[in-house]
């Protein structure tokens, strides 16, 4: 069905492929992860990604890519110092500590002996997982989000395991899973999706949340799954261990059979893992096999957007898709998930309805709009969520009360980077009015702020505007076109 239709740059972009269609494009030009900090080690070589990787990883990497369905037996002897080392450094220097109380710091001191005692412990079995600090930090919409903070030492060893699975794991994930991998940013998933609905003919999309994803894996599921491809017990031992260390909290240590610790170094990949078994290889075939139109797909962590040409064909998709979560434990937020019709011709055909305007949706921090461009044609648009930016605004108002007595060029300085860094993930195209009124809402509260410094203090609005030329980013548009990155990082 691809004949006379333009063909898709990825996995993500894919409409329905023939059911003897090979490997997706995104598969064969995706960015592979490699070692980062081992420049001096003798035994490397380059990869693809033309980053240096051990050549044991290296072969793990092919085998991988050449046999999908093999078992590895043999990969605890890739946690070496040297890899403990690396993860360590790869570690906030600042981060707060778990249970065990140990900082960056303090470790490092006496670096060379922890991380030998770490290396036998972990080879010969007797590594222990500690329990994960639960801490809350605020949402959005006004909830608290759970954290786990795992040890040190956990972190070290977590992240060395993940730096070995991910040479397997990166060769099977497909090309519309984008959350927390190697080489695969927020803003890939975004121009991924923006591309899909701009080049491929969908009229409908599923916004689908999946409801407390991270507390409702089956640890027994996940388990199985890893065990597809991980052959070597003393893997899903370690694995094991973390998800039963259990959760301290108010000085109550609980455990659960279900869920992984938000906030471990591990539990990405391992979502990932469950979702891939869970969702994506079902979701790839039912494309295939099931739908009768196009159908885009992609997935950030657990959340799912997917686009379908016909509304029968996503019906039947969330009825299906509702049916196979259920079967791993998982389930569809009711009130999260929805179909709305969107997509190039979905205005001029609700209005030919009577109906209003398409629906929006919410993705990653934005809002996909159906919009127009100055020539009248078809424009995706996005534009940043408010209650994001309130939430930032909220977070500048406090800090500014802490630092209210600090100089003007210690504020001017803060700010700066307060702006620079919003703007780095927010000046994407059609974006441009929120960053202007960011700036603008920042302006004011440093304007609040200074004049109650002195109840003599006459802050106009004249000098306002000079000291925030003089210290805050102009807002401008950072990023390119969502098509123009997307065909640079695949050609095809």
């Amino acid at each position: 069905m691809m004949n006379g239709r333009e063909k898709s740059d990825s996995a993500v972009l894919a409409r329905k492929p023939a059911n003897n269609a090979g490997k997706s494009a995104a598969e064969w030009v995706e960015r592979r992860a490699g070692t980062k900090g081992n420049m001096g080690h003798s035994n490397t070589c380059r990869a693809q990604n033309r980053e240096s990787v051990s050549q044991g990883l290296e072969r793990v990497r092919q085998a991988a890519r050449q046999r999908k369905k093999e078992q590895f037996t043999a990969l605890l002897h890739h946690i070496t110092v040297d890899r403990l080392r690396e993860s360590f450094y790869a570690l906030k220097r600042n981060a707060a500590p778990g249970v065990d109380g140990m900082t960056w710091w303090y470790y490092e001191a006496e670096l060379d002996e922890h991380l030998q005692r770490l290396h036998t412990q972990v080879l010969s079995g007797a590594f222990r997982a500690k329990p994960v600090r639960r801490q809350y930090i605020p949402k959005p919409d006004g909830k608290q989000r759970p954290l786990g903070i795992a040890a040190l030492e956990d972190k070290i060893v977590q992240r060395a395991v993940v730096e070995v699975l991910n040479a397997i794991y990166e060769e099977d994930f497909l090309g519309f899973s984008y959350g927390f991998r190697p080489g695969r940013s927020q803003h890939d998933a975004l121009d991924a999706l923006a591309t899909a609905i701009t080049r491929t003919p969908v009229n409908w999309i599923l916004d689908a949340d999946i409801r407390s994803f991270f507390d409702s894996v089956s640890q027994d599921w996940l388990v199985r799954f890893l065990e597809h491809r991980i052959g070597d017990e003393r893997i899903i031992r370690l694995v094991r261990k973390w998800l039963k260390a259990g959760v301290l909290e108010n000085g109550e240590l609980s455990i659960s059979d279900t869920g992984t610790p938000q906030g471990a170094v591990v539990s990405p990949l391992l979502a990932n893992v469950y979702l891939h078994y869970v969702f994506d290889l079902w979701a790839n075939r039912w494309r295939r096999r099931e739908a009768k139109g196009n159908v885009i797909i992609l997935r950030y962590a657990d959340d799912v957007v997917v686009g379908f040409e016909h509304e029968a064909d996503a019906r039947q998709f969330w009825d299906a898709m509702r049916l196979r979560l259920e079967e791993f434990s998982l389930a569809l937020h009711p009130d999260k998930t929805r179909l709305l019709e969107f997509g190039r011709y979905a205005a001029v055909n609700r209005q030919s309805r009577g109906l209003s305007r398409p629906e929006t949706f919410a993705f990653l921090g934005f809002i996909f709009i159906c919009g127009r461009s100055r020539r009248g044609a078809f424009q995706l648009q996005r534009k940043t969520r408010g209650d994001r930016m309130r939430a930032k605004l909220r977070q500048v108002k406090e800090e500014l009360r802490r630092r209210m007595h600090d100089p003007i060029p210690a504020m001017g300085r803060w700010l700066q980077q307060v702006v620079r860094g919003y703007f780095a993930y927010h000046a994407v195209p059609t974006n441009s009015r929120v960053l202007g009124a960011f700036r603008y809402h920042v302006t004011d509260l440093w304007r609040r702020t200074l004049r109650r410094r002195s109840q003599k203090d006459a802050m106009t609005w004249e000098r306002m505007n000079r000291l925030a030329d003089a210290w805050l980013p102009q807002p401008r548009i950072l990023h390119p076109w969502p098509d123009q990155r997307f065909a640079v990082k695949h050609p095809r």
